[in-house]
């Protein structure tokens, strides 16, 4: 389902919903307006040594408590000031205060804070939003960003939807903001989907799963009966590309979303993993083996006979795409040693990259174009970075068992999966952001390995 931003220009359109006497909700605003001047710093994403911003996130209002399938108005209010505020603080680079032990204001207050009352603390900015039920159950969501030195108005945005999606207008309240103070894209408003397993270790039972960024609104897709591995979202948010197998051979398989059906696309090989779509959708990259040589092929996301795109005697493997589909980043151990390579995206002038001390695997393009991501292997698995270049490497991780990164959609944080150091087999979904200095845990029912980032949501 679609989040839409609000399009109403008047209170009038939103008094309609609610008693004449509850009428002083604001308008939900048709887009952000240029933000007055402002003493909010512009916060650099890649500067550890930032110091965190204070941002006061109280609960929102709602002029009039009305129960909804999502629940009472009222607590909604505060539950989503909640998801905004883990947002924030999960980038390591504010520091929300609220919405426990922060006066809640009135909807009136919403467009017109008390900021003589909010300058006695130490705070920096202001989130204030409200929210309102309307006909079918279905939420206008309000989020207002506040300069408390200047008492000036940042930025707005407003939010219209279903009950199940109130947790998808805080994301995007979070990410109107965390864009407005950083100059970065958004990226709250996504998911993730991944392998869940558990079992021993020579036993494993991996399931398909999905869950929002923050480990929200976990379900799984498959049934464990068949082992899947190495799942990719589509571009479009719609379609999930992973391995499983058919019998003892894997094949590569697309998941529908919207109706939860599959479809096998490619069967029949010795070997095949890492399946990873083109920018346009149009195809699928995938490393298959044949006759004891693996090489990395694409093969049309409508079905088709896969074509090879590279050849010769070394191992190919794990092949992603550049953000305009010119170029293609794979691994291979032509040179000896497995090592990161970048060619056209027909196959032609591979050139070698990766030149540091051990092995590289599992490249992935950010989604800016500006650096890829890997996995370095030498005394354990580390997650690093590097230009498509092969210049600028730097290791964002120091765990034993990092492994499989996978980018935010503003390029700006990475997920990847954590394996504990001995026979348990077991592994957890972490993410890093670019300075290395803020890892952190996602949470997840049970082990996860192979996470991928999808995109934001439509």
């Amino acid at each position: 389902m679609k989040v839409r931003l609000s399009l109403f220009t008047t209170a009038l359109v939103i008094s309609a919903a609610i008693p004449a006497a509850a009428q002083v909700a604001p308008p939900v605003v048709q887009a952000p307006p240029q933000a007055p001047d402002s003493q909010l710093p512009v916060i650099d994403v890649t500067d550890e040594s930032t110091q965190d911003m204070s941002i006061l996130i109280p609960a929102m209002p709602t002029a009039q408590a009305v129960q909804t399938p999502a629940g009472n108005t009222e607590a909604l209010g505060r539950q989503i000031a909640e998801v905004v505020a883990a947002d924030l603080r999960n980038t390591g680079l504010f520091k929300p205060v609220g919405p426990d032990g922060v006066r809640a204001p009135s909807v009136s207050e919403v467009r017109a804070p008390d900021f003589a009352y909010w300058r006695n603390g130490s705070a920096q900015a202001l989130v204030q939003g409200y929210v309102q039920a309307g006909a079918g159950g279905r939420l206008t969501v309000g989020c207002y960003l506040y300069d408390v030195a200047l008492g000036t108005q940042v930025t707005r945005a407003g939010f219209e939807v279903g009950p199940s999606d109130w947790r998808r207008a805080a994301h995007k309240c979070a990410d109107s903001v965390y864009s407005r103070l950083t100059g970065e894209g958004p990226y709250f408003d996504s998911r993730v989907v991944y392998v869940s397993e558990t079992g021993p270790k020579n036993k494993r039972i991996k399931r398909l799963a999905i869950m929002d960024q923050d480990g929200a609104n976990h379900r799984f897709l498959t049934n464990g009966q068949s082992i899947v591995l190495t799942p990719r979202l589509s571009p479009d948010d719609r379609r999930i590309a992973y391995m499983s197998y058919q019998g003892d051979k894997p094949a590569l398989y697309v998941y529908d979303l919207s109706n939860g059906t599959q479809r096998l696309l490619v069967t029949n090989v010795s070997m095949a993993f890492a399946p990873r779509f083109s920018p346009d959708g149009r195809w699928i990259l995938f490393t298959m083996s044949t006759a004891g040589n693996a090489d990395v092929y694409r093969v049309a996301t409508a079905g088709g006979s896969p074509q090879r795109l590279t050849s010769g005697p070394g191992i190919d493997t794990g092949g992603s795409y550049s953000p305009d589909g010119s170029k293609i980043v794979f691994e291979s151990d032509r040179s000896g040693t497995q090592q990161l390579y970048v060619m056209n995206a027909d196959g032609s002038n591979p050139q070698r990259i990766s030149f540091g001390g051990g092995r590289y695997a599992t490249p992935v393009w950010s989604p800016r174009g500006d650096l890829i991501a890997f996995t370095r292997m030498g005394g354990g698995f580390r997650i690093g970075v590097m230009t498509p270049s092969g210049s600028g490497e730097k290791l964002l991780t120091e765990a034993w068992g990092d492994e499989g990164p996978s980018w935010s959609p503003n390029g700006r944080v990475l997920m990847f999966y954590r394996g504990a150091q001995g026979r348990s087999g077991k592994a957890d979904v972490w993410s890093v952001d670019l300075t290395g200095s803020n890892a952190r845990r996602i949470p997840t029912p049970l082990d996860g390995s192979d996470p991928a980032w999808g995109p934001l949501r439509p």
